[in-house]
């Protein structure tokens, strides 16, 4: 149902800085589009500075609640938007879908692919739609690329790097449901570098292997702080993947390198048009550059920009992008690193199923048992 104005009504569960950071300003982009009407909170404190924030800037009433279930109940609201930990995800997203309401939820969307087929269950019986917040793919500089990339226009990808090294200290692990595997899934891989490498599948597309290895090396943590990952592309490419926490000198970086073009974006948590550069190929002619430089537009990749896609295609009628066999592929990737990292063998897509430890949790059963650190076997679990 939507509001009297014609505008999509949304409700936010959590109120924290992701929500205050990231959805509010993208709802209030979209203002003239969807209507904020809604606000869940267990931190009753929180929860009322931000109705009071949110209320000053759109000029209309939020209703607060403590509880996602009551919320549904009284306001019935299109759109749910969570910012909450990691392991309320599943839960809340599928409460919003049996209500009938789309939803866009922060990273990662769930912590297995047997929640993530829960969600898709949900999904199939109420008709209505779950969607990542993976922002990176919808800046337009990411939409170009991968229009020339999926296009062909910069010959064969053939290999590619895809970087998070990233820095936190002892104090942000203090939060309790950080760094452990029952709140939130894993360590960097799943909640740090699991943005870019779904840009680098957004660019390259299906991936067929994946070689790795995991290591705790600094934090007092259940996960690990850093893992590396060698992978193989259905079309032949090969590529790194480093997701990192240990890092002083802080970067985010995807390079592709195709027979006729180098195109890489370096960034920390954003990128622009500008910030993607393409280097030719000493073959290549210089109209052909001119033609892939061309700045068409600037959108910042952003919760608004993908707010604004997932819009679209309510308006549209279609699948929204981020969800369905997107959200899990990049789901299942991360799965993949880990199984690859802990059996210390090639794991290869689609094996990881019903019946495999790895489709239950992250860590596939070893999350107990794993030191994290040195060389070596214990117990068949490779050592990162």
């Amino acid at each position: 149902m939507t509001s009297s104005s014609g505008r999509r009504r949304a409700a936010v569960v959590g109120t924290g800085a992701i929500v205050g950071g990231g959805h509010l300003p993208a709802l209030r982009a979209h203002a003239d589009r969807v209507a904020l009407v809604a606000a869940v909170d267990v931190d009753a404190g929180r929860l009322d500075a931000f109705r009071a924030a949110a209320g000053a800037e759109t000029g209309e009433a939020v209703a607060g609640f403590s509880s996602v279930e009551a919320m549904l109940d009284a306001v019935r609201p299109d759109l749910v938007l969570i910012g909450t930990p990691p392991s309320l995800h599943r839960e809340q997203t599928v409460a919003a879908l049996k209500a009938g309401a789309w939803v866009l939820c922060e990273k990662p969307l769930c912590l297995s692919l047997a929640e993530y087929d829960d969600i898709a269950a949900a999904e199939e019986a109420s008709g209505a739609y779950a969607s990542v917040i993976f922002q990176h793919r919808y800046g337009s500089g990411a939409v170009r690329a991968r229009e020339l990339i999926r296009g062909g226009e910069l010959g064969a990808p053939l290999v590619a790097h895809c970087q998070t090294t990233w820095h936190r200290d002892a104090a942000y692990y203090s939060v309790p449901w950080r760094g452990r595997w029952a709140t939130e899934g894993g360590g960097p891989t799943m909640g740090h570098g699991i943005h870019q490498y779904d840009l680098l599948l957004h660019l390259l597309g299906e991936w067929e292997e994946v070689q790795a290895m995991a290591a705790r090396l600094v934090h007092d943590t259940e996960s690990e702080d850093v893992s590396t990952a060698l992978v193989r592309f259905a079309g032949g490419a090969l590529a790194t993947v480093v997701n990192s926490v240990l890092s002083p000198d802080e970067v985010s970086r995807v390079r592709v390198d195709c027979a006729d073009a180098t195109v890489e974006v370096t960034h920390l948590y954003g990128h622009r048009s500008g910030d993607w550069v393409y280097t030719p190929a000493p073959h290549v002619a210089e109209e052909r550059v001119d033609a892939w430089c061309e700045v068409r537009e600037d959108v910042p990749s952003s919760h608004t920009a993908q707010l604004g896609f997932v819009l679209d295609a309510w308006d549209a009628g279609v699948r929204p992008p981020g969800s369905g066999r997107e959200a899990r592929d990049t789901l299942e990737f991360a799965a993949a690193l880990y199984k690859a990292a802990f059996t210390g063998r090639v794991v290869r897509a689609g094996e990881i199923g019903p019946g495999d430890a790895f489709y239950e949790a992250m860590h596939g059963g070893f999350g107990e048992s794993w030191s994290g650190r040195g060389r070596g076997r214990v117990g068949g679990v490779g050592r990162g």
